[in-house]
């Protein structure tokens, strides 16, 4: 099932995210502005269209897919015997939300890169590939893994409220998932297929950017300001409203 994005539910026209500072300012026309309290509300209830649709009670509504479409669909696909296990390690990727991949934290086993390639396959996550060239040997190359919709990761990690997650640990990590899988749903529902990747030096502390703004393309750092600002001569701070 594919998550709605916020400008679906704001009624917005679809257009793909792009940098340049005119598209830009022509999302901040038709945007609605948010503040911190309005954007993990966002992220707290999640992307799927039916309890948007139907104001379905959240958590009965992610116990069911999970136990019934989900877990019907791996076991479909893979023939999944141990489903507990299965849950667990859903649970375990969810916590690793922005972050980057390091298989010998999951086990290197066929059945834990079968499910993440059935998850990548089902929509329930995306695998960020890195950007690096064969000249540096600075650059970060694992992949980092997104769940497509927060709401969903939010109940596996056992956030109660959307308050407790906006003061939570995982804060910055939601924060940057809304925003990457918002850019890639503006693709989709565009009719493109992303293209989009990561940029970090091994020495570098990015999630030490996600507490004020987060680095998104060149030349933007996504914030929680109201309105397109320049920082300095090629550099923009954009609100997250925009994507």
């Amino acid at each position: 099932m594919a998550g709605l994005s916020t400008a679906e539910k704001e009624g917005r026209p679809p257009s793909i995210f792009k940098a340049d500072i005119e598209s830009l300012r022509a999302r901040l026309s038709q945007s609605t502005t948010k503040d911190v309290h309005e954007l993990y509300s966002l992220i707290f209830n999640g992307s799927m269209p039916r309890p948007f649709a139907k104001e379905l009670d959240r958590s009965q509504f992610y116990m069911h897919y999970i136990n019934t479409c989900l877990e019907r669909d791996i076991q479909q696909l893979t023939n999944v015997g141990k489903l507990n296990e299965f849950s667990t390690f859903l649970a375990f990727c969810a916590a690793r939300t922005a972050q980057e991949v390091n298989y010998g934290d999951i086990l290197t086993t066929p059945t834990v890169r079968a499910w993440i390639s059935i998850l990548q396959r089902s929509g329930v996550i995306t695998l960020l590939a890195p950007y690096y060239n064969t000249t540096s040997n600075r650059l970060i190359k694992r992949p980092k893994l997104y769940f497509m919709d927060t709401g969903l990761a939010a109940y596996l990690t056992r956030w109660q409220s959307a308050e407790t997650l906006e003061a939570g640990a995982m804060d910055g990590a939601f924060l940057e998932t809304y925003v990457v899988t918002e850019i890639m749903k503006s693709y989709a529902h565009g009719g493109r297929q992303p293209n989009l990747s990561y940029y970090r030096e091994i020495d570098k502390n990015f999630d030490s950017l996600t507490r004020f703004g987060l680095e998104v393309q060149n030349g933007l750092i996504m914030c929680l300001c109201d309105e397109l600002i320049p920082a300095n001569r090629s550099n923009w701070y954009c609100p997250i409203s925009l994507v």
